[in-house]
C-alpha cells in the first residue's frame, strides 16, 4: 500500500510540474515605476523603469541610468522625466548599448507623442526673465537673465541615449518636445543622441550655453531643431529625415529659429553655432508628395542671429526665411552667419521666403553671396550628385518602412568644401569645440556615425 501511495504521490509531481510548465507565460515584463520627486539613485539595466506623471530630479540630486538601460514612458498620466535647475542626469550609454526612453506600449501601436519625453533645466543665460516649462506642474523656471555667471554649469550627461515616442499637448497649447531644454549650461554633455516620431520638436534649446555632437531627429512632427531665448551653444554633426506623411498644422521646418516670444530687442541674442549637419526632408524627387503643413528648411523669425555652416539642406517644399526686418539685419551686420551651405530648392519661386517689410530678393541676395542652390526640381541626379545616397529619404509612407540607410558621404560635392575660417569658430567657448579638421559638408563622410546605436524602425522595436 505504501509503495502504492508513493508513485501516486510521485505521478501526482510529475503532473503538477507539466501543468506549470504549459501554463502561459506573460511576456510583459514588471515596470518598476518612478513618480513624484526622485532622490538620487540609479536606474539599472537589469529592470525595466515607467515613468508616471511628471517625475522630477530636483536640486541636488543626481539621477544615474546605466548603459543599456530601457525606461518607459507611461501614456495615461503623460509620464514626462524633468531634470530640474541643480539637478543632474548621468546617462552615459554605449554604441552597443544605448539608453532608450520610449512609449510604453506595445511594438506594432507606438506612436508620436505617446508620452511626455525629457525636460533638462539650468541656470545658464536667457533673454528672459524667468522663462517656465509649458505645461509642467508644479511649474519650474529657468535660466538666469542676461547674466553668465552660470553659463559653465553641469546639468550632467547624455551619451548613446535615444527618445522615441515623446513630446505632447501637457495643457492645451503647452506642448513639451522629445528632449527640451532651458538654460542648461555648456558643462553639460550631449553626443549620440537620437529623438524619433516626436509630437513635437526633436530638440529645443530655450537659451542656455550647452553643446551637442551626433545629433539625430528622425521622423518628428513639428520642427528637428529649434533654438530660441538666446542659446549660445555649438552643434556639430546633426541628421534630420523626415516622414512625408505627417507634420504639424504650424508649420514643420528643418530649423526654427527664434529670440523670444515677440520681436523686442532683448539680449543675448540667439547666437548659437551649426556646422555640419545634414537636413532630409520629405520631398525626395518633384514628383513626391508630403504634407501640405511642411514649412522651410531653415525658418529665421524675429532678431535671431543663428549661425549655419558646412551643412546640406534638401526636400523640404521652401527653402530659407527671414520673416522679419530685424533677422535680415542680424544677418548684414555679420551677428549670424549663413555660409559655405547647399541648399537644393524644390523651385526658383520658393527657394527665398520672407515675411513683413522683407522681400525675397533681399534674402537671395544675402544667402547666394556665400551658399549654394541647387535649382530644383529635385531629382535623384541632383542627390546623387551631391553624394547622398537615395535611401536617406525615407520616401515610402508607412511609418516603419525605413530600412537600413548609409549615410556615408564618399564622393560627390558634399565630399569635400568644408571651411572654418570664418571669425565665429574663433570666438570664445568655440574655438575649443569644433573639429576643423573635416573636409565634408554636411554631417558624415566616409564614416556613418549612426551605426549600431541608432533605431529607424522603433515602431516595431521588441523591448
Amino acid at each position: 500500500m505504501k509503495k502504492v501511495l508513493s508513485l501516486l504521490a510521485f505521478a501526482a509531481v510529475i503532473s503538477f510540474f507539466a501543468c506549470e510548465k504549459d501554463e502561459p507565460v506573460d511576456p510583459t515584463p514588471t515596470l518598476n515605476e518612478l513618480s513624484g520627486d526622485l532622490t538620487s539613485r540609479t536606474l539599472t539595466s537589469d529592470k525595466k523603469w515607467l515613468l508616471k506623471g511628471q517625475v522630477f530630479v530636483r536640486s541636488g540630486q543626481v539621477l544615474t541610468i546605466e548603459p543599456g538601460t530601457v525606461i518607459f514612458g507611461d501614456k495615461a498620466t503623460r509620464g514626462t522625466l524633468v531634470i530640474d535647475k541643480g539637478g543632474k542626469i548621468e546617462a552615459v550609454g554605449t554604441a552597443d548599448k544605448p539608453i532608450v526612453f520610449t512609449s510604453n506600449l506595445a511594438e506594432g501601436i507606438r506612436d508620436r507623442g505617446d508620452w511626455g519625453g525629457l525636460v533638462i533645466l539650468g541656470r545658464a543665460n536667457c533673454n528672459q526673465i524667468d522663462p517656465g516649462v509649458e505645461g509642467i506642474t508644479p511649474a519650474v523656471t529657468f535660466g538666469t537673465n542676461n547674466n553668465a555667471a552660470n553659463d559653465g554649469e553641469s546639468s550632467g550627461t547624455l551619451k548613446y541615449v535615444r527618445v522615441e515616442f515623446a513630446g505632447i499637448e501637457l495643457t492645451p497649447n503647452n506642448e513639451t518636445n522629445s528632449i527640451t531644454m532651458g538654460g542648461v549650461g555648456r558643462g553639460t554633455v550631449m553626443e549620440y543622441c537620437q529623438v524619433s516620431f516626436g509630437g513635437d520638436d526633436g530638440y529645443e534649446w530655450f537659451g542656455g550655453t550647452v553643446n551637442g555632437k551626433y545629433l539625430i531627429s528622425f521622423c518628428t512632427w513639428d520642427d528637428d531643431f529649434d533654438v530660441d531665448y538666446g542659446w549660445a551653444g555649438n552643434v556639430q554633426y546633426g541628421l534630420a529625415v523626415r516622414y512625408p506623411g505627417f507634420a504639424d498644422q504650424s508649420q514643420s521646418n528643418g530649423f526654427e529659429t527664434d529670440n523670444g516670444p515677440n520681436d523686442n530687442d532683448v539680449t543675448p541674442y540667439t547666437d548659437g553655432v551649426f556646422s555640419n549637419m545634414t537636413v532630409v526632408g520629405p520631398i525626395k524627387t518633384g514628383s513626391s508628395t508630403s504634407n501640405a503643413n511642411y514649412g522651410h528648411a531653415f525658418d529665421a523669425r524675429r532678431r535671431t542671429a543663428l549661425s549655419l555652416f558646412n551643412s546640406v539642406l534638401v526636400g523640404f517644399p521652401r527653402g530659407i526665411r527671414f520673416n522679419q526686418p530685424s533677422v535680415l539685419a542680424q544677418y548684414q551686420s555679420g551677428r549670424g552667419v549663413l555660409a559655405n551651405n547647399v541648399l537644393v530648392a524644390p523651385a526658383t519661386a520658393t527657394a527665398y521666403n520672407v515675411g513683413t517689410g522683407v522681400t525675397a530678393a533681399d534674402v537671395q541676395a544675402y544667402w547666394t553671396a556665400n551658399n549654394t542652390t541647387i535649382d530644383g526640381p529635385a531629382s535623384d541626379a541632383i542627390h546623387q550628385a551631391l553624394g547622398l545616397n537615395l535611401d536617406v529619404f525615407f520616401g515610402a509612407r508607412l511609418a516603419d518602412a525605413y530600412t537600413a540607410p548609409d549615410f556615408r558621404v564618399t564622393t560627390g560635392t558634399l565630399a569635400t568644401g568644408a571651411a572654418f575660417s570664418n571669425a565665429k569658430f574663433n570666438e570664445a567657448n568655440r574655438s575649443a569645440f569644433f573639429n576643423k579638421n573635416v573636409t565634408f559638408r554636411g554631417a558624415f563622410g566616409s564614416t556613418d556615425w549612426t551605426t549600431g546605436w541608432a533605431e529607424f524602425k522603433p515602431v516595431s522595436k521588441a523591448y
